[in-house]
């Protein structure tokens, strides 16, 4: 099985509409708030290449991006493998 990890923050919605898209299509994943930990926020960081926005997605260590490209690859069939 995948392993799915999603950094977020509690006041985004992009992070959110991420979480509900997982879970409507069954797929675990492991949440990360870096809302108030700048330590986790800096791994995100680095891992995503420099991009500092929420969510950041990854599959198996692979980034992904955001909501945004995590829906178009949901769209393309993407995440059919992975529940």
């Amino acid at each position: 099985m995948a392993r799915v990890t999603v950094y977020t923050t509690p006041s985004c919605p992009y992070c959110v509409q991420a979480k509900r898209l997982l879970a409507e299509r069954g797929i675990p994943y492991d949440e990360v708030d870096v809302g108030g930990d700048p330590v986790l926020r800096d791994e995100m960081v680095a891992r995503a290449g420099g991009k500092r926005t929420v969510p950041q997605i990854f599959i198996d260590g692979a980034h992904v991006g955001g909501y945004v490209e995590l829906r178009a690859l949901a769209d393309r069939g993407g995440l059919a493998d992975l529940p």
